[in-house]
């Protein structure tokens, strides 16, 4: 399973930093899903449920109330108001 680096932080600090298999949440244009190699791209996030699949398989979950996702060759990146459910 192919996987990137993705770093979640939200004004209270860093809540996750690791490898993850694929992010699905809500953004500008709607539902979105990011896989390793992703084209690169900026877009703001909508509020809503945000999934992190992991490399084992297993999904945590969280919400996002608003915030930024930038998608880069180096890895992803959600900034914004994010907590865990």
């Amino acid at each position: 399973m192919n996987t990137f680096q993705l770093n979640i932080s939200s004004p209270d600090g860093k809540l996750f930093s690791g490898e993850a298999a694929e992010l699905i949440l809500r953004g500008a244009e709607g539902d979105l899903a990011v896989l390793a190699g992703h084209v690169p791209f900026i877009t703001t996030v909508k509020p809503g449920e945000v999934r992190v699949i992991l490399p084992d398989g297993s999904t945590r979950v969280g919400h996002a109330r608003s915030g930024l996702l930038t998608v880069a060759h180096e890895g992803v990146t959600l900034l914004g108001d994010f907590s865990w459910d």
